[in-house]
């Protein structure tokens, strides 16, 4: 077992987010909300066991796992959680504007990606710093992002990004208006930089606005017939699902950039970005380090576990369940029924390396469901031929495991604070 303990940092920055909004409070949507350890129920007791195919033979080989098991988890995760990806992508074009930026400290690459042909077809803009002196291929870490790239990075050569204007039900320019909340990643960026790694950033509403009803402004509209606003089947895609494939979609254009290692990508998000993002690794096996931070409920958090937020807070009416298939919203009253939990989207990341990232007083996302998580779905890296947690002892804050299966806990709430960063540093250093 290996545990790496860096110095954390005293500044904090906390994602302003529902997650952060609805921690400790008693209700909501109406659904009682349960923080008390004592009422978390018997989960271990109707958990599908990761290691037994579904017609009951014991999975004792990683060719019985990649062969046989591996398909049917991803079968049943995609159609009763976050819903069917098309079989074939439609036409993408990229646009390239290099330049320098950060000051002339960086090669800075700003890639439109556009889906189709139709001038109001879908398009996503994404924001590329690699380091200035290299002269090699570099590993790069891609964040998905809550705000629109010029929001996200005060360097004056980056264009206006979109957002979705709610009230217009269409994109408007995101103008970097005084006072306007700025997820401000610019020394962050420099630090991965020095290291020799590049830092990319996507808006995630660049695919998809995240507002019910929403799909027919997105990239799932391409698949739409006339008429059609809606996705018809009950295990197509949800939101979730769009904003993965768009993260696919990068990667693809990773890969033809001469100056990306495209086999040596990470890709972090936070929230609902870190659901996104534990499914866009479980979905793409190209995503070669995969760090979601406080995914949480329809994430890495245990469902069976009664504790924070639940399927039924998830897939309520006037939350979210656009997010996921409509299959989902199904099992709310019935998760002991469910034909999977989180440990089988952390155990389709295996045997890449994985980084959960949570914070120890974000009750609400459950961090010590995705340990408990993280646990089962040991048992597959370790069959493997890889390192799960090593442990079932829960480690106390700002003690990292930096297994293959890592896990890290920061010191505060439902959000990425200064030192994650240098977590997920320090994880892509041993293993990227």
């Amino acid at each position: 077992m290996k545990h790496f303990l860096l110095t954390a940092t005293l500044a904090c920055c906390v994602l302003a987010s529902a997650g952060a909004s609805a921690q400790d409070r008693d209700v909501i949507a109406g659904i009682p909300v349960n923080y008390d350890e004592s009422k978390t129920g018997d989960w271990q007791a109707t958990l599908p066991d990761l290691l037994t195919l579904q017609n009951g033979k014991p999975v004792t080989t990683a060719k019985q796992w990649y062969r046989q098991r591996r398909p049917e988890v991803l079968r049943i995760v995609e159609e009763n959680q976050y819903g069917r990806w098309p079989a074939r992508k439609p036409e993408v074009s990229y646009e390239i504007d290099e330049d320098l930026g950060l000051g002339g400290t960086a090669v800075r690459k700003q890639v439109t990606l556009r889906f189709g042909n139709d001038a109001d077809s879908p398009r996503a803009d994404v924001l590329i710093y690699l380091p200035k002196d290299a002269n090699a291929p570099v590993p790069l870490l891609l964040n998905l992002s809550f705000s629109p790239n010029n929001l996200t990075v005060a360097d004056p050569g980056v264009k206006p990004g979109r957002r979705w204007d709610a009230k217009a039900g269409s994109y408007v320019e995101a103008e970097a208006a005084p006072g306007r909340m700025r997820f401000g990643l610019d020394d962050t960026i420099r630090k991965y930089l020095r290291e020799g790694y590049g830092f990319a950033t996507v808006c995630y509403t660049d695919f998809e606005p995240d507002v019910n009803h929403a799909a027919k402004y997105g990239v799932r509209s391409l698949w739409f017939k006339d008429g059609q606003d809606e996705p018809a089947g009950d295990d197509e895609w949800g939101a979730i699902s769009a904003w993965a494939w768009g993260v696919s979609n990068i990667i693809d254009y990773f890969e033809k950039d001469p100056d990306i290692d495209a086999s040596r990508i990470a890709l972090t998000g936070c929230s609902r970005l870190g659901k996104t993002t534990i499914w866009a690794g479980a979905r793409d096996q190209r995503i070669a380090v995969v760090i979601p931070s406080c995914s949480g409920e329809g994430g890495a958090a245990l469902s069976r576990r009664n504790y924070g937020e639940t399927v039924a807070h998830l897939t309520e009416g006037t939350r979210f369940p656009y997010q996921f298939s409509r299959n989902y919203a199904g099992w709310a009253d019935k998760v002991e029924q469910m034909p999977m939990d989180a440990h089988f989207v952390i155990a389709l990341i295996a045997p890449r390396p994985l980084l959960l990232s949570t914070g120890n007083s974000d009750n609400w996302s459950d961090p010590k469901g995705e340990f408990l998580a993280a646990v089962q779905a040991g048992k597959v890296y370790e069959l493997l031929g890889e390192d799960g947690l090593g442990t079932d002892v829960m480690p106390p804050a700002e003690t990292p495991i930096f297994n293959t299966l890592g896990y890290v806990m920061h010191d505060g709430g439902h959000g990425v604070l200064p030192q994650d960063w240098d977590y997920y540093l320090e994880f892509m250093k041993l293993y990227l």
